[in-house]
């Protein structure tokens, strides 16, 4: 069953005499050892075999432990909550950190046995208003193929189930690799067994021509983009803080014009989950480059910050956020 997430690594410790000129990178919380093949694949197992309620009190359990247990993730989460409720006590925001704990598992447990479902069953599964396929058919009648883009908020995971089996769209998925090659090698069984394309993030040119190719042939990419990756990023307001977001996707949605369209999907007790869609952010072309990408960039953001805003438990950044975003703003120094 579905531990909590694990603790984040320490954080990069900066250059002795003054900050680096390259900004740090987000932690990567999954660098742990639970996030193995083993544990990984007997999670997929069980999950796929268990009643839900079994499943649901198992990672309860297991998510009470971490919250007890990981104190560094749980004071993460407490200190990212401080943008929403700025005037809470710290055991109130370390009491909503073992509600995102709770969710989170639960959400991994209901991704996974979402893949059991067939084009016939999975549309049970969502509340998606019509209008919100007609978006995505009037998009895909320009022929430029479309960026969904998202952030590390709600079930992400559970959209190429939605995409695949629901809407029928041909989809691919920009993605890191895992740091264990069998949770890696997993993931991408999964996909493709959805019809899902996998484009690995790599350090070079070979992705963005990954992605031009994808929507040359009118296809959707989807792209989370509220964490930047080193040097690839554009600032952005997100809760009223500054933040750094990923910059490819409203880049390439310039190069392509290609329109970017958020998505949200999240849980909902006992109802099918709530699938957000909103309006297209076409990149300008008429201003400046930079502008356009930050002006795009930020019309997310704002989206996203309102869907946080409304489900704050379902924020799913388990390192000090707004510490990796000073840090990047120091390195700039």
């Amino acid at each position: 069953m579905p531990a909590g997430p694990p603790d984040p690594p320490p954080a990069a410790k900066r250059a002795s005499g003054g900050a680096s000129r390259d900004a740090p990178e987000p932690r990567r919380w999954t660098l742990h050892g639970l996030n193995n093949g083993l544990i990984f694949s007997l999670t997929c197992t069980g999950v796929r075999r268990l009643p839900r309620a079994v499943s649901y009190a198992i990672g309860d359990i297991g998510t009470w432990l971490a919250w007890r247990l990981m104190r560094e993730t749980r004071a993460a989460l407490a200190d990212n909550m401080r943008a929403v409720f700025p005037r809470e006590t710290e055991a109130a925001l370390q009491r909503r950190a073992r509600r995102t704990l709770q969710a989170y598992a639960r959400d991994a447990i209901d991704f996974l046995r979402a893949l059991r479902t067939t084009e016939a069953t999975a549309p049970a599964l969502f509340d998606m208003p019509p209008e919100y396929f007609e978006r995505f058919k009037r998009v895909l009648e320009r022929g430029r193929g479309a960026i969904l883009i998202t952030g590390h908020h709600g079930n992400w995971e559970i959209g190429s189930v939605v995409m695949r089996r629901v809407l029928h769209l041909p989809f691919a998925i920009v993605a890191m690799a895992e740091a264990s090659a069998e949770v890696n090698r997993i993931r991408r069984e999964i996909r493709d067994d959805l019809g899902v394309d996998t484009i690995e993030v790599r350090q070079s040119l070979d992705t963005a021509l990954q992605i031009r190719r994808r929507l040359a042939e009118n296809q959707i990419v989807a792209i989370l983009m509220d964490r930047h990756l080193g040097r690839d990023r554009v600032e952005v307001t997100l809760l009223g803080r500054p933040a750094w977001f990923l910059r490819t996707p409203a880049v390439m949605g310039y190069l392509t014009g290609a329109p970017l369209m958020p998505c949200f999907i999240e849980r909902a007790e006992g109802r099918p989950f709530n699938v957000f869609v909103g309006e297209p952010i076409v990149v300008s072309t008429t201003l400046p480059r930079e502008d356009a990408i930050r002006v795009a960039a930020q019309q997310f953001a704002d989206q996203l910050g309102t869907r946080i805003r409304e489900h704050p438990e379902y924020w799913y950044q388990f390192y000090r956020y707004w510490d990796a975003q000073q840090d990047s703003y120091e390195g700039l120094s």
